[in-house]
């Protein structure tokens, strides 16, 4: 996936609010938006280099949007989280992930139940196969990722959602887009959220897919290369 407009070089100044961060670009400090609504630990670090997105849409409120940060161990980190699902489509449809290859047809954010949704749906025939897609940047360094950043309800209901399609008979799979050029494996964040460790391990054990792929990141372009492991 290449950022067009190439990506714009800035310093962050500060995050806050959420949505927004304050950065310096070309010697003004200006407001852009944050499309991150997590903790984003170990990625905002003030005076660090960070990427913005050129919207080029004069009606918006915001000219830029913070794509890239630097991380507290000094990689980068693809801070838009709207982007993972993006990643995932375009690496199951190049065969970049090949545990998710041969099927013919692909859905987006296929309603389960009466409120949810999982994000994808990939078919072949009578074969169906379910993937939710987290995305990870969490670095802790010594290239140890984990998941989630924040205790999270909705992340646990993904997994147990999971579990009942593999019951059913259905794969499925539930796939960690790591953002971060620093995480070479990924875990359980227990001490954050050990609820969430505890769901993920029940549903390896039911016959869950866990998979991981890291994304290789710089201001031209950001895409899925490789696997790497989840360690439970």
């Amino acid at each position: 996936m290449k950022f067009d407009p190439p990506l714009v070089t800035a310093t962050l100044l500060r995050r806050y609010k959420r949505f927004l961060a304050d950065v310096e670009l070309a010697g003004e400090r200006i407001t852009v938006h944050c499309p991150n609504t997590g903790g984003m630990t170990n990625c905002v670090v003030e005076g660090a280099i960070c990427w913005l997105r050129d919207a080029q849409n004069p009606k918006r409120k915001y000219r830029y949007g913070w794509e890239l940060a630097t991380t507290s161990t000094g990689h980068i980190a693809g801070i838009n989280s709207v982007r993972a699902n993006a990643l995932v489509e375009e690496g199951v449809l190049s065969g970049v992930i090949t545990e998710l290859a041969g099927y013919s047809e692909l859905k987006r954010e296929v309603k389960i139940g009466e409120k949810s949704r999982l994000d994808f749906l990939l078919t072949e025939g009578e074969q169906k196969c379910y993937v939710e897609v987290k995305s990870v940047t969490l670095g802790m360094g010594d290239g140890v990722g984990l998941f989630p950043d924040a205790k999270s309800e909705r992340a646990v209901r993904h997994i147990d959602e999971l579990v009942q399609i593999k019951r059913l008979g259905d794969r499925a799979v539930l796939l960690f887009c790591v953002q971060h050029t620093g995480i070479e494996r990924v875990l359980p964040a227990d001490e954050i959220d050990p609820g969430y460790g505890a769901a993920l391990r029940r549903a390896a054990r039911e016959g869950v897919e866990i998979l991981a792929y890291r994304a290789d990141i710089n201001e031209l372009e950001i895409r899925l290369s490789r696997a790497i492991p989840v360690l439970l």
